[in-house]
């Protein structure tokens, strides 16, 4: 019997999924457990192994299509087998007879497919390719498809475009010239003097502005959507300050040399940070939370997102319940949550539920940043690299920056600066931090 494979829903927020890459296609055998097809979520990558075995008899969507959660993908069975009573409906009517089809497709399919008025063959192409081309009146038939299954797509009908404008500024420049617009007998190799030769390595002026283009990802919208929200509808504001992190510093040389006999595990400034973070956060619930359409919800615990740069983009996964860890268990868990960011393993639930956000760019040299609030939190810190300073004995310590940004209409100034005091004061005490 015939199986539909759905696209499985990752998480109670996500409501579609980008398929990225087909392992199997039509007609191929496959066993449980193969991967039929890799898919994104926003901010994660999945593969769907097969749950039964068969051969795959058909595929509903191509890669790059987002389908949503619980919709059909694929059908596995046997072959032979009639599977149009599990087609949907419109991969049942494209399975009609071509004049029947042709009769009787909606408009709606139309975006899809057009048929070309030079030799009737029908030309699959996508939504907004086809209003690109009639919006530049393109000839489909002078286009080069090469998008998934033949299928044309908007970079496409623009390469088409571009070819066909540099063609007629080629003739308009000839014609301006005086030159019959007509290609020549090229020249032998041998016939053609040094110096023309060597103007022939140089760049020309289209190719000093050759460009690649490529397609924004879809973690890059996301990513886009999310801070252009941000910007465009809290009133931030940043606080910036320092402290004093010798007696920080010294202590994570401690941790360095001694913490794996002592069964530790490798515990960075940066956990030791969101340790400090986590014990401060409860005294401060308007920091400690999300402001949603005006209305404060307030966490019980401190459940901080920790932002990881990866090759697909920035990715904030949360420590739950952070102030209940200790140092080593947190540490742990940061690690764990960074490997899984970085193989594109986590799961939307995994980065829903923040209510407040740490960004360490100290490796990277950043003194000092406006980093920007992960909606819909009140607030968000930024730790910077340290500086060295002379107090007002002459002694050099070594600073370490603070950028605490914050929305205005959630938090004021007065405890946002109370917090990032408090903060600075844990830190540049560490020690004491952990005897309380």
């Amino acid at each position: 019997m015939a199986n539909v494979v759905i696209m499985p829903r990752q998480g109670q927020s996500v409501e579609s999924c980008i398929i990225t890459t087909w392992q199997k296609k039509k007609g191929d055998r496959v066993e449980t457990g193969d991967i039929l097809f890799s898919y994104e979520t926003d901010k994660s990558a999945f593969d769907e192994p097969a749950q039964v075995s068969g051969t795959v008899l058909e595929v509903l969507a191509a890669e790059g299509d987002v389908i949503p959660c619980l919709d059909p993908v694929c059908i596995i069975g046997e072959p032979g087998e009639d599977i149009s009573a599990l087609l949907p409906k419109k991969d049942a009517d494209a399975a009609a007879p071509a004049e029947e089809a042709k009769e009787e497709k909606p408009a709606a399919a139309e975006a899809e497919a057009t048929v070309s008025e030079s030799d009737g063959e029908r030309v699959f192409i996508s939504p907004r390719a086809r209003h690109l081309a009639l919006d530049a009146g393109a000839d489909l038939t002078k286009v080069t498809p090469t998008g998934p299954h033949g299928r044309i797509i908007e970079r496409d009908v623009n390469k088409a475009l571009d070819a066909g404008f540099t063609a007629a500024t080629e003739a308009v420049e000839a014609f301006l010239a005086g030159k019959p617009f007509a290609a020549e007998e090229p020249a032998k190799a041998d016939e053609i003097p040094a110096p023309a030769k060597a103007a022939e390595a140089a760049p020309s002026a289209e190719d000093l502005r050759a460009y690649v283009e490529e397609p924004m990802s879809n973690i890059r919208k996301v990513i886009a959507k999310s801070m252009h929200a941000s910007l465009s509808e809290m009133a931030q504001l940043t606080l910036n300050s320092s402290f004093d992190a010798t007696n920080l510093m010294a202590f994570r040389a401690k941790l360095k040399e001694a913490g794996e006999a002592l069964g530790l595990g490798k515990i960075t400034v940066n956990d030791m940070v969101l340790f400090a973070v986590s014990r401060i956060l409860p005294s401060y619930p308007e920091i400690n939370a999300n402001l949603i359409d005006n209305t404060f919800r307030k966490y019980k615990h401190a459940n901080v997102g920790m932002a990881v740069d990866t090759d697909r983009g920035l990715l904030v996964p949360v420590l739950f319940g952070a102030e209940k860890m200790t140092l080593a268990s947190l540490a742990a868990e940061t690690k764990t949550l960074a490997a899984k960011a970085r193989d594109g393993k986590l799961t939307p639930d995994e980065m829903s539920g923040g209510s407040f956000t740490v960004s360490n760019l100290c490796s990277m040299g950043v003194e000092s940043f406006t980093p920007v609030i992960n909606p819909p939190q009140t607030a968000i810190l930024g730790v910077c690299c340290t500086v060295n300073r002379v107090k007002a004995d002459g002694t050099v310590y070594p600073a370490m920056g603070l950028s605490l940004t914050f929305d205005h209409r959630a938090v004021d100034g007065a405890p946002a600066a109370k917090f990032l005091k408090e903060l600075c004061t844990a830190l540049e005490h560490f020690d004491l931090l952990l005897a309380k």
